[in-house]
């Protein structure tokens, strides 16, 4: 005997095949939900698992850098030490090098260069400078003649010639280095002429002239070619006290000095920081301490 089997109408065959499909749907969703959510666990597993990775390996960095920015202020110091070190070293060097240049100074430089000789110290009959050198011609009064000065002053003396010839001044050398005997006999020529007691009042006895230090020298002018009182109303006087300093020269015996009487054409060397220091201070030479004068030596020709 054969079963029959259930007969459906074309619409009960629609709702179960929709049925069947919606089953397989939620079947399918279900499984692709499982899957999805299955893969996103292992997502953040990952993402866990390279966060900290990350986080470590940033940590590291961080650890790394403290180390070496440490590294580095360590090296900092040491470098700042060692630099220290080097000025100091470098500053010890240069106090070295100006206390050896001192003391080759203090040697070799004559110490007689900056006395007062004027009837005060007094220069034997041995003493010369230790070198001397000619007047260029073309600054010399009288050109058959040569003029000696101290060789050390020579570039003071040429520059300041040469400068105020640039400014349109007359300005010649009459007299510079006397020895000792030289100016013996031209000061018994002068007590001959003019009598021993006006010769006193201008001239200086043997070893107590400047001249024999080389280092002071008599002005004139082409118009006088002469050593007069009247110098001092030439252009060449005015330039000279308004300027000689700047090379080094001082007027030896202005008006109302005690030694000699008044000399506008006689100036001496005495180098440039003293003589810059007497015209600041309005003062003369011979109105200084000795022994202030003295400290003004090491840089006579500096």
């Amino acid at each position: 005997m054969k079963t029959k089997l259930p007969h459906f109408t074309a619409k009960e065959n629609i709702i179960v095949a929709l049925t069947i499909a919606f089953f397989i749907g939620i079947n399918y969703w279900a499984y692709y939900t499982t899957n999805l959510f299955a893969e996103l666990r292992e997502t953040r597993n990952e993402y866990a698992i390279s966060t900290s990775t990350l986080e470590l390996a940033i940590k590291n960095l961080e650890d790394k850098n403290d180390e070496l920015e440490q590294e580095n202020e360590n090296l900092s110091d040491v470098l700042s030490d060692t630099q220290k070190k080097a000025v100091a070293l470098e500053r010890q060097k240069r106090r070295n090098e100006e206390e050896i240049d001192t003391l080759t100074k203090l040697t070799t430089l004559d110490p007689e260069l900056l006395k007062k000789y004027s009837k005060v110290f007094f220069l034997s009959e041995n003493y010369t400078p230790p070198k001397l050198e000619n007047v260029e011609i073309k600054f010399v009064s009288d050109p058959s003649k040569s003029v000696q000065i101290l060789s050390s002053i020579e570039s003071y003396l040429s520059d300041m010639l040469a400068d105020a010839a640039k400014d349109g001044i007359d300005l010649r050398v009459l007299s510079g280095y006397r020895s000792f005997d030289y100016q013996m006999t031209l000061k018994s020529q002068y007590k001959v002429i003019y009598g021993a007691g006006t010769a006193n009042q201008f001239a200086a006895e043997q070893g107590y002239s400047e001249h024999q230090l080389g280092t002071a020298v008599d002005f004139t002018t082409s118009v006088l070619k002469s050593a007069e009182i009247a110098f001092d109303l030439t252009p060449a006087y005015v330039w000279l006290v308004k300027n000689a300093h700047e090379y080094g020269f001082v007027l030896s015996y202005p008006k109302g000095n005690t030694y000699y009487q008044y000399e506008p054409w006689h100036w001496r060397f005495v180098g440039v920081d003293l003589a810059a220091d007497l015209n600041r201070k309005k003062i003369h030479f011979y109105e200084m301490d000795q022994r202030e004068i003295d400290l003004y030596l090491i840089k006579i020709f500096d």
